[in-house]
């Protein structure tokens, strides 16, 4: 899993000169080049750090993400958290898939909105983390019988999932799988459910230039389907690195 909280970066139009909003209009300022920029940008990353601190995360969370933190696994940030459990809660999710367990922060996290006789399928390749993510959620006070760790790939285990069986699911995985696995969740979608992709503007801030234009035309990909599908109800909450929400429209499903 991705999703370490970094600060919201500036945005505007393509060519645009700097210090012009994506609208054209030039902000309100002392005139100084790229003065009203980088305050926007600070006043954007201050936002940010307000909706992650928002909800404070109890000791649970926080030894999870400490420890996600050790052992190289990127965990939601508490803003993702907060917005996976609110999502799973407004939704009424009693089924949900999950792509990418982790330590099992976004699992406990979901499981928290879901209720009482929702189940949750947890899919990752890396078994050993999940029984770290399952002993989690058994300590976040959620019984065996709530979640089922299916280890593998996505690539594996989707298609053995049921069509329009699903009320929530949460893309999280490998990142150049995403458009793969959107295009699964749709299926897996009924109609009315939500897919919620993760990290969608994330910059691949990596050294390899090729793998980094691999992520970047992932989410391109991603993003261009979910905004130009019409069964789609599409969202992008500004929530650390992007969060992409979806909801499939009644009567659309595929």
């Amino acid at each position: 899993m991705r999703g370490a909280s970094r600060p919201l970066r500036a945005v505007r139009a393509a060519g645009a000169p700097a210090g012009t909003s994506a609208s054209g209009a030039e902000p309100a300022g002392d005139g100084a080049p790229g003065t009203d920029a980088a305050g926007a940008a600070r006043a954007r990353t201050r936002i940010a750090d307000r909706a992650d601190a928002f909800l404070a995360e109890d000791e649970l969370l926080t030894r999870l993400r400490t420890r996600s933190a050790e052992q190289g696994v990127v965990a939601v940030s508490p803003a993702t958290a907060a917005a996976l459990t609110f999502l799973a809660a407004s939704t009424r999710a009693r089924a949900v898939v999950e792509i990418g367990t982790g330590l099992g922060l976004s699992t406990v996290a979901l499981l928290r909105g879901m209720p009482a006789d929702g189940l949750l399928t947890s899919i990752d390749p890396d078994g050993s983390r999940q029984a770290q993510a399952r002993a989690a959620c058994v300590e976040a006070g959620f019984g065996p019988g709530r979640v089922r760790m299916i280890t593998g790939s996505s690539r594996q285990v989707l298609p053995k999932l049921s069509d329009a069986g699903y009320d929530l699911v949460l893309v999280d995985g490998v990142t150049t799988d995403f458009p793969r696995d959107l295009e699964a969740a749709m299926r897996l979608l009924r109609p009315g459910g939500v897919v919620v992709l993760d990290d969608v503007l994330w910059q691949g801030r990596i050294a390899d230039p090729v793998r980094r234009e691999a992520l970047a035309g992932a989410l391109r990909e991603t993003v261009r389907t979910v905004r130009e599908d019409e069964r789609l109800v599409p969202l992008m909450l500004p929530v650390a690195e992007g969060l992409l929400c979806a909801a499939l429209r009644d009567g659309s499903a595929p």
